[in-house]
């Protein structure tokens, strides 16, 4: 019934994430005069899924319209010894999927409401640890402070985040930033471009990060952000509001992550080029020739490539 060897729920899975969800349930959120109310979440009856598959040039050729259509929602699903890739997008009526069908063909099939309501009730995850530092947990029982000679954690409910580290971009974005400023003392920059639930400007703090900046578009986002350092006893951190296109950096950072989709990432590069270190994310195997190509037109070296699965990311120095 769910083609390509995917079975309903690694279908719903890998596409109703917790971002994906959050992102259904805005209608939820209503302003009033300058106080926002939070009503009781409805979630819909019933959700669309559609798929498609594809070969890698042509969602090279498309990828930023689909990701603009589905406002960040696609989903890229890639098998071992499977050279085409299947596309899905989760859409919250038929006539968002039939749009998608017309557009650019596929299917579209309609998922229950069972399927959202097992998503939501999460099933339980152990904890992430990020090198020696620090573990991540999506369980909301845990005390800020860490008991003596443990690592600090970091608390990212999946139900409200847009991401706890689990997916393999965020997880070597993290690595990445755990292994590069283990050494460090207190007190450097970083600046978290695309920041989503936040893990990576908190990591920042509780790795030594003195001055953070956390951007996203998403007012979403940018709440959920505050709520997790608000929950882990982290302040200071600077979170915006913004497009990422219109960003300046008005003095240099550090370090600069930005776990973003390709066409977005290849556009911000000349921009940081007078940032320290770059971790970047959020690209494909099969686009990683051509971020080492805009970097090194760039002036920026490449210290470090993590591959994991079919994602990539570069640790550039300028």
């Amino acid at each position: 019934m769910f083609g390509f060897g995917v079975t309903p729920k690694q279908a719903f899975d890998r596409v109703f994430t917790p971002h994906v969800v959050m992102r259904f349930e805005k209608f939820a959120t209503r302003s009033v005069g300058s106080r926002q109310t939070r009503e009781t979440r409805v979630l819909p009856q019933s959700m669309y899924l559609w798929r498609k598959a594809v070969a890698p040039h042509w969602l090279s050729a498309r990828e930023k319209i689909l990701q603009t259509r589905s406002h960040g929602r696609l989903a890229i699903i890639s098998r071992p010894g499977c050279k085409r890739l299947q596309l899905e997008i989760a859409c919250a009526s038929r006539n968002d999927s039939r749009k998608l069908v017309e557009e650019f063909g596929g299917d579209a099939e309609k998922l229950q409401r069972e399927w959202l309501k097992r998503l939501r009730d999460g099933e339980k995850s152990k904890p992430l640890k990020i090198g020696k530092r620090p573990v991540i947990s999506r369980k909301g029982d845990f005390p800020n402070a860490p008991a003596v000679g443990k690592p600090p954690l970091l608390v990212i409910p999946g139900g409200r985040a847009f991401g706890t580290g689990e997916h393999a971009t965020t997880a070597m974005s993290l690595r990445l930033l755990e292994q590069l400023t283990r050494g460090w003392k207190s007190g450097w920059s970083f600046a978290d471009l695309g920041t989503g639930s936040g893990i990576l400007a908190l990591a920042a703090t509780r790795f030594g990060a003195r001055r953070v900046l956390a951007i996203d578009v998403d007012p979403v986002a940018i709440s959920t952000a505050k709520t997790n350092a608000q929950r882990n006893g982290i302040r200071g951190v600077d979170f915006r509001l913004g497009d990422l296109r219109h960003w300046k950096a008005l003095r240099k950072i550090d370090i600069v992550a930005a776990n973003l989709f390709s066409e977005l990432l290849m556009t911000l590069v000349p921009k940081l080029r007078r940032s320290g270190w770059l971790i970047l994310s959020g690209l494909l195997r099969t686009q990683e020739s051509e971020l080492v190509r805009v970097l090194r037109q760039n002036n920026i070296g490449i210290v470090k490539v993590k591959r994991r699965g079919k994602w990539t990311s570069v640790l550039g120095k300028s």
